[in-house]
């Protein structure tokens, strides 16, 4: 994940800075700790306690303390333990966040949680999609794929914020659907990736500066340690943006910066999202290293949304939608379907 490139330069210098202190304080810590199991779960659980900026919103709603998190995975150690048992105890520990941000790095794996979409229907038939929906005769700008539906609906997918996209291709694809009577947006599967990506996207949906969430950063080693929230706005594209009505399609599988594009374009007129609750992730990853070497991973600056509403556990859709296997079976998929029908009636 990046910052929106829209925060102001002062902003984006400061948030390195701090970065860069917290990365030595994470460093300096490690150096306390030996490399034995218990060394390295003290280190990893200290990092957590210090660092990880949901602990006080997690404890609250998945009903843990953290403080004794430590003792109920201590008593899981011995000296002699492998490197795997070791990873395995870490992995378990880390679990109990239900944070898909939150990963350990090794040789050996990669120790990571996906409950937020594994724990949930899918909603999600790729095959479905691609084969009646985009077909074989359908657009490709970057990583977007659109076409026109037989009732003049621009249909577009767009799977990975990982894949770039540039005006070029986003004015290239509104001039081609701009007579279309709306547009269904299909981000379902979308993961997240980079934020730049999410921004430029959601620049195209309004004609005014929109506010869309704000963003706070941990500014010592208390769990309610945190700077003034800080505003984040969407500005107006400068080239064409879309002006009809817009159905963003979402499942349990749009995480991270599929997450803020969500939340972007539920600020936006004439959007409505549908589907199933996103999947979360609102942290800005950051990663440190525990005595064994072993990389870490985790969220340390929460989003929200723009009304200082936690996001990290997924946003509720407009509109629910599920995927009816039955129909599915018959070649057609429902929540594409009920886009339809609701882009039909405005």
């Amino acid at each position: 994940m990046q910052w929106f490139s829209s925060v102001k330069g002062g902003v984006k210098a400061f948030l390195l800075i701090f970065f860069l202190v917290l990365m030595g304080a994470c460093q300096s810590g490690e150096s306390e700790y030996d490399t034995s199991p218990q060394g390295n779960l003290d280190a990893l659980w200290t990092l957590i306690d210090e660092h990880y900026c949901f602990l006080t919103y997690k404890e609250k709603e998945l009903g843990f303390k953290w403080a004794d998190i430590h003792s109920k995975y201590s008593a899981k150690l011995n000296p002699e333990m492998t490197r795997v048992q070791l990873f395995e105890v870490l992995c378990q520990m880390l679990s109990e966040l239900k944070d898909g941000h939150v990963n350990i790095s090794t040789s050996l794996d990669l120790g990571r949680n996906w409950t937020w979409k594994e724990d949930y229907p899918e909603n999600l038939d790729t095959e479905l999609r691609q084969q009646q929906y985009l077909g074989t005769d359908y657009h490709i700008g970057s990583g977007l794929k659109y076409t026109i539906l037989p009732d003049n609906i621009a249909y577009v997918v767009y799977e990975s914020f990982t894949d770039a996209i540039g005006d070029g291709n986003l004015s290239d694809m509104l001039s081609y659907l701009q007579l279309c009577n709306g547009m269904i947006l299909d981000i379902r599967g979308n993961g997240g990736g980079e934020l730049t990506n999410a921004e430029r996207l959601s620049q195209r949906f309004t004609n005014e500066k929109v506010l869309v969430g704000y963003l706070c950063h941990k500014t010592g080693t208390g769990h309610d340690d945190f700077s003034e929230p800080m505003a984040e706005y969407v500005e107006p594209s400068s080239s064409i943006r879309w002006q009809k009505p817009v159905v963003l399609l979402v499942n349990r599988s749009c995480y991270s910066a599929a997450n803020i594009f969500v939340r972007n374009m539920k600020e936006m007129p004439r959007v409505t999202v549908m589907g199933d609750q996103t999947g979360g992730g609102s942290g800005m990853p950051f990663s440190s290293e525990l005595p064994i070497g072993w990389s870490i991973r985790f969220s340390a600056s929460p989003s929200f949304d723009a009304r200082m509403q936690q996001i990290e556990f997924g946003i509720e859709p407009d509109v629910p939608s599920s995927l009816d296997t039955a129909l599915a079976a018959e070649g057609k998929d429902s929540m594409i379907e009920d886009a339809r029908r609701l882009l039909s009636g405005f």
